[in-house]
């Protein structure tokens, strides 16, 4: 459930990127297209500006001018040199008054560089810009007009003018950004690949460790009773026994038999679907308690069972398996404990509030490192030397999975102790 949800949050995410990126990089193209339009069509009002005919009636003055004074006599040549010369400054800066425009309101080497050209009424392209010699053609002029709309300009004056069209393309840059969500989605692509590559690796890593564990865990918790009935069976065969005696130890037998079949029945419910059967959960808690409490001399010398159970309502549980997860987190706390450590406990509590059922184990133990806080549950970790690193793992699936409960560890100080909480859902 866990690994589904971090991949849904994950999936989400990159989609999220994704469609903020194509959107932001739709936007960025519209307002540079917008800028370059807007450039295109200055340089075409320049055009239509340079061709009308500027300043024409004092031009005719400065011509008559020029035409008396060849006329007139009483100059010699070079003072009609030197006016002349003047006159003809003159009318070339007032022809030349649209190209001040032109140099003075636009840029003429374009910013952006947006291959351009004129063309005239019939489609004969007039001049170019920004476009290679060798790429000038009529297909270009088809080209152009299906990426942009032609701008309509008119050259010349009222009794002379001539229809002309500006058509223009794309600058590199549009090109560029045009093709740059693509390569940031195949960019997110690799990650997800790298991201989904590295979580088969981390969960075929994962599994190999639970099936590492859950082998030998069963070879862990069938080694008791197995042991048990070798030495029974010893027993049995070199010892003459009275009718009592070997009650006795058929009584024994019958309860490590029990025991291996217990086991065999956890691990078998583990491999699929357990049945849930309403059932009150103080009993199935005492249980688990009342194995451990005689043991607790082999398992740790010192240490004090302490029970506060509160629990009379029932819930849909499998006792097999509810037992396991408990027991889990009980032998933990046990081991955490220093041996012979003065004032040692586990305390094993449990309350009803409202619809949830509370489950506590606390221990006055080792505590967790912090560095280790986020790894307690992972298949194969473990700090005990005799651990397999499985039973908190194993605990968590029993409850979260099967029993749609939570398990979490509510605190732990290094040094002090922990206490580990168990909540489950009343039906």
């Amino acid at each position: 459930m866990g690994s589904i949800s971090s991949k849904l949050y994950i999936t989400i995410f990159l989609l999220v990127i994704a469609t903020s990126t194509i959107t932001y990089n739709y936007y960025l193209l519209n307002t540079l297209r917008d800028k370059e339009k807007s450039s295109i069509e200055l340089w075409a009002k320049a055009i239509e500006y340079n061709g009308i005919p500027q300043h024409v009636e004092i031009r005719e003055d400065l011509q008559s001018i020029y035409s008396e004074l060849e006329a007139n006599n009483q100059l010699n040549r070079a003072e009609k040199t030197r006016w002349i010369r003047s006159l003809q400054r003159v009318d070339a800066e007032l022809a030349n008054s649209a190209l001040d425009f032109v140099a003075t309101e636009i840029i003429i080497k374009n910013r952006f560089e947006v291959p351009s050209l004129v063309t005239d009424s019939t489609g004969n392209i007039l001049y170019t810009r920004n476009i290679e010699g060798g790429k000038i053609n009529e297909e270009l002029v088809v080209e152009f007009s299906e990426l942009n709309q032609p701008i309509k300009i008119k050259v010349g004056n009222e009794s002379s003018s001539e229809v002309q069209y500006v058509y223009y393309g794309e600058s590199d840059t549009i090109k560029l950004l045009k093709y740059f969500p693509f390569i940031q989605l195949s960019f997110l692509a690799l990650l997800i690949g790298m991201a989904y590559y590295s979580w088969s690796t981390a969960k075929a890593n994962e599994q190999s460790n639970l099936w590492v564990g859950m082998a030998k865990e069963a070879a862990h918790q069938l080694g008791t009773p197995l042991s048990s009935l070798y030495g029974w069976i010893t027993l049995l065969k070199e010892t003459e026994l009275s009718k009592e005696q070997a009650q006795e130890i058929m009584f024994e037998l019958n309860k490590d038999t029990d025991r291996i079949q217990k086991v065999a029945d956890r691990f078998n419910k583990i491999g699929s679907l357990p049945e849930l059967k309403e059932q009150r959960l103080e009993p199935i808690i005492h249980q688990v308690l009342d194995y451990l409490e005689p043991r607790i001399p082999r398992l740790n010398k010192g240490v004090k069972l302490i029970r506060e159970i509160d629990t009379s309502t029932k819930l849909p549980l499998n006792a097999e398996l509810f037992e396991w997860a408990l027991e889990n987190i009980v032998k933990n706390a046990i081991d955490a404990i220093v041996p012979n450590q003065d004032g040692s406990y586990v305390k094993v509590t449990s309350k009803q509030i409202e619809k949830d059922v509370y489950i506590s184990i606390e221990d006055t133990g080792k505590g967790i490192e912090k560095r280790n806080l986020d790894q307690i549950f992972k298949p194969g970790f473990s700090t005990k030397k005799r651990g397999w690193g499985l039973g908190l793992s194993l605990t968590r699936r029993i409850v979260e999975e099967y029993h749609e409960g939570k398990v979490q560890l509510k605190w732990s100080e290094f040094g002090k102790g922990s206490e580990f909480q168990i909540v489950l859902k009343c039906s």
